[in-house]
């Protein structure tokens, strides 16, 4: 378990973390989500001792992190697929963590294995692609059979096959009992993954809930219907009292209904139905709806070119115009 309690990090003027208090329980794959620069990186340092905060605590099952003997064996983080000594071969990159930690040398092999690393094993970190150095760097997670994981990131440059892989190796360990912590820009994969969310903006939390109530609580739910007998279904739902948008695509949109009733009413007066779908906002639609007023950096799709990246001289006022110099 990871506990925060009101962990602060400034940087001058900057604050990067403010007061944040949650808790990374085990048993379940907890997400981690936030805009660009909203602090993520920097709270994750934070919690394996890499930064030092400027005010609130951070604990690994109870203890801080530098207070760990053998810290490999209670957590086990991936932060930077690139942090590793590129003339080192996987293997004895692994050995030299193994033997800094008291893991028996037995284990290199092992995760090596877990991870499909074991026929480059003795070639060079430095020669590996993205996606290899992203399963070196889980296998360095793994290293200690630790009960807590985190992983920023974790899918950065895997293949379908990689990433499929990765999704469900942070499930299976969860579903061990472990803690499994885990950043990531991708929305649609984190849906398939995480069970629990905690999102973060310029540095405070936003939500600290599950998955399923976090999309319920963000976002609009609806039931979309289709008819080619739509005036007189919409006479039918406004007998019935039931509020309707029509929408420009010609559907009928009903919020907070159930799509069982409005299918039997529509049965009762002999309409035919073409669609009858309950609708729900994705995870990555609950996302922007939230974060909308955390974002720091902000992209103008809508201002011209030639504006973006004009590269003409620009004139200065020193008491009259330059060009005439």
């Amino acid at each position: 378990m990871i506990e925060l309690e009101g962990l602060t990090k400034r940087y001058g003027e900057k604050l990067a973390v403010n007061n944040l208090t949650f808790t990374v329980r085990p048993g379940m794959v907890t997400g981690f989500l936030g805009p660009n620069g909203a602090g993520k990186s920097t709270t994750m340092r934070m919690m394996l001792g890499l930064d030092r905060p400027t005010a609130g605590d951070v604990r690994i099952d109870g203890r801080h992190y530098d207070h760990l003997k053998d810290p490999l064996r209670y957590i086990g983080a991936l932060l930077d697929a690139k942090a590793m000594h590129g003339g080192r071969s996987a293997f004895n990159h692994l050995l030299c963590l193994a033997q800094s930690n008291g893991i028996p040398r037995r284990r290199v092999a092992e995760v090596l294995d877990t991870v499909g690393l074991t026929a480059v094993a003795r070639k060079k970190a430095k020669g590996f692609s993205l996606g290899m150095g992203q399963r070196l760097g889980i296998a360095g997670a793994l290293l200690g059979d630790p009960r807590i994981l985190m992983f920023d990131e974790p899918v950065n440059g895997l293949d379908p096959e990689g990433i499929h892989w990765i999704r469900n190796l942070m499930k299976s360990l969860a579903a061990q009992g472990r803690t499994v912590f885990v950043s990531s820009h991708l929305m649609s994969e984190m849906a398939l993954t995480a069970d629990h969310l905690v999102v973060i903006g310029q540095g405070r939390l936003l939500a600290d809930t599950s998955m399923a109530d976090f999309i319920e609580r963000n976002s609009r739910s609806y039931i979309r219907i289709r008819s080619p007998q739509r005036e007189r279904l919409l006479d039918v739902l406004h007998e019935e009292g039931v509020t309707v948008i029509e929408s420009g695509s010609g559907a009928l949109e009903v919020d907070g209904g159930k799509a069982e009733q409005i299918g039997e009413l529509a049965a009762q007066h002999q309409i035919v139905l073409h669609e009858l779908s309950p609708q729900q906002a994705s995870l990555e639609e609950a996302f922007m709806q939230l974060t909308a007023g955390a974002v720091e950096y902000h992209a103008h799709a809508d201002t011209p070119l030639e504006t973006r990246f004009d590269t003409r001289p620009q004139r200065q006022h020193w008491g009259e115009d330059w060009t005439r110099r």
